[in-house]
């Protein structure tokens, strides 16, 4: 069912939302949570289907705020608020709001959203693209326990990283981090299996892949070891590479889609590591709304690292030569691996 208000305010909405419900014969709220998408007309219809989709595990009131400040100044001095609420199957398992602020109410959006979040519940705020440098200042991120950013989406990813690292507060994450969880979880078991000493890694993907750097950065972080940064051809990271006494533990993925799992003295496996759907990482996101300080320890630690940068290869040094025991590995790996997710 959908529902079309122009110029509006929240009061109107609400009531709007109360009606659909009653409408379609759902008059109890079940939601979980309140998702805020912050984007652009161009973005907003993937953003929204991928929130839908993830709303299917966790449902969810989406708040979608288009801003449409104007360009003449006629138009920039005028406010108006235009919705479309969207209850039951145009909305996955929850309900969508879509708010397009025009005019001075754009630079005011947080005095539209306050009205329409569910009480007694969690805010999540996601930017698909054009975050702020600061989320957690932002009017609407001050709003939120969770905010979620890509860093990808950015014009240099890696260099959005350090501004990510610069202005971390606890609830921030970004969709480069998610990227990266299965792998995580597989290098982490890979160590559970094989006690031994990691010395040094590689770690190859895409130039300009901020998933790959973050990668790095976690492994070097973690096991407090040498981490060579190499370019490839992609798609994405394509290979993992643990140097040990005994021989490379290698985790390659050369199509996207399936890997193969190489151990001294054990058999060669595949194992399914695909590329994700945007879906799948905010419905990740969503299964947790604690601090991720894994995700804050790892962004940090290469901020410097990450300046200097060439266009072929980063090294990322642990603060001190160190080698790390198996048994030191397999707790700095799988703990913080998030496998739950």
């Amino acid at each position: 069912m959908k529902i079309d208000l122009t110029d509006t305010n929240s009061s109107k909405i609400n009531a709007a939302l109360i009606d659909a419900r009653r409408a379609i014969g759902t008059a109890t709220v079940g939601m979980v949570l309140t998702l805020v998408i912050v984007t652009d007309e161009g973005n907003a219809y993937d953003a929204l289907k991928a929130a839908s989709d993830a709303s299917r595990e966790h449902p969810s009131r989406i708040l979608a705020v288009i801003k449409r400040p104007g360009r003449s100044p006629r138009a920039r001095s005028q406010a108006r608020l235009d919705a479309e609420v969207r209850v039951g199957s145009d909305s996955g398992t929850g309900e969508t709001v879509v708010l397009r602020l025009h005019g001075e109410l754009a630079g005011q959006a947080q005095s539209v959203v306050l009205p329409l979040l569910l009480p007694d519940a969690p805010v999540v705020v996601w930017w698909p693209d054009n975050a702020p440098a600061d989320p957690a200042k932002d009017p609407l991120g001050a709003l939120a326990q969770r905010r979620i950013t890509d860093a990808v989406t950015a014009e240099n990813p890696v260099e959005q990283l350090a501004t990510r690292a610069a202005s971390y507060a606890p609830g921030d994450t970004d969709l480069a981090w998610t990227r990266i969880t299965p792998w995580r979880s597989m290098l982490a078991a890979a160590l559970d299996q094989k006690h031994v000493s990691v010395d040094s890694a590689t770690v190859e993907g895409e130039s300009y892949n901020p998933s790959t750097e973050l990668l790095a950065l976690w492994l070097a972080e973690r096991l407090g070891i040498k981490v060579e940064r190499k370019v490839s051809q992609g798609p994405g990271i394509t290979a993992v590479r643990m140097h040990t006494v005994d021989g490379d533990v290698c985790l390659d993925r050369p199509d996207g889609a399936l890997a193969k799992l190489s151990m001294p003295g054990q058999p060669d496996r595949m194992v399914a590591l695909k590329r994700r759907e945007t879906s799948e990482l905010i419905a990740e996101e969503l299964r947790r709304l604690d601090p991720d300080l894994i995700y804050a320890s790892a962004v940090r630690y290469g901020v410097d690292n990450l300046h200097s940068s060439s266009a072929t290869r980063e090294v990322v040094d642990a603060p001190e030569a160190k080698s790390a025991p198996a048994k030191a590995a397999k707790k700095s790996t799988a703990s913080p691996s998030r496998t739950q997710k």
